[in-house]
């Protein structure tokens, strides 16, 4: 059996896909490269912020030490400081013990001059110093023996300007004595200045 189409075969309508022109197609290959340059900004900016976190991280870990070795150093310099000090300290006293122990020979020599030039019935009832200035205060039987005081004291390489100051008559119930006072200088003869100060020399 045979059939005929009488219909009108249907057109398709066939249309014409609009071609890209150049430049659309520009901006359509810098579109697709945004997001490539935002993600390799994203990256620089994280590795940025870590290199700069690193950084600050080292900065402020050497300035942690540095302030350390700075307080060290204070310590130290502080410890320094108070040896000095007790250093200073010693000095000072070695220094007074020895003009102390200068003054005491000193002292000794003197008070043995005084002493082994008095003369019998004579006695010292006060004795003051002031620099190089003896005062002498006593007692003893006649003016005779005062004179021998001082004429003996006169002849000491020790003493010089011995001066009688006051001469007077004192007496007791029983006894009768005159009381006298007197100054005199002393300087230690050159031998002995020069010996004292080659004791200083050794010590030193």
């Amino acid at each position: 059996m045979i059939r005929i189409n009488l219909l009108k075969p249907e057109k398709k309508e066939i249309r014409e896909v609009p071609t890209v022109g150049p430049p659309e197609l520009r901006e359509r290959k810098k579109m697709a490269y945004y997001p490539l340059i935002y993600l390799l900004l994203v990256v620089a900016c994280v590795a940025l912020f870590f290199h700069q976190k690193t950084t600050l991280s080292r900065e402020q870990n050497l300035l942690e030490k540095a302030q350390q070795e700075k307080q060290s150093l204070k310590d130290v310099e502080t410890k320094l400081q108070e040896l000095e000090n007790q250093k200073n300290i010693l000095e000072r006293k070695i220094t007074l013990i020895n003009s102390l122990k200068s003054v005491q020979d000193r002292s000794v020599r003197i008070m043995d001059e005084i002493s082994k030039n008095i003369p019998d019935w004579v006695w010292l009832t006060e004795l003051n110093c002031k620099g190089v200035e003896i005062e002498i205060k006593g007692r003893a039987l006649s003016n005779n023996l005062i004179a021998d005081y001082i004429d003996n004291l006169e002849k000491s390489p020790y003493f010089h300007n011995v001066e009688l100051i006051s001469s007077t008559q004192g007496h007791t119930q029983t006894d009768r004595f005159m009381e006298f006072s007197l100054t005199l200088n002393y300087t230690l003869p050159g031998p002995v200045l020069q010996g004292e100060e080659n004791q200083k020399g050794e010590k030193k």
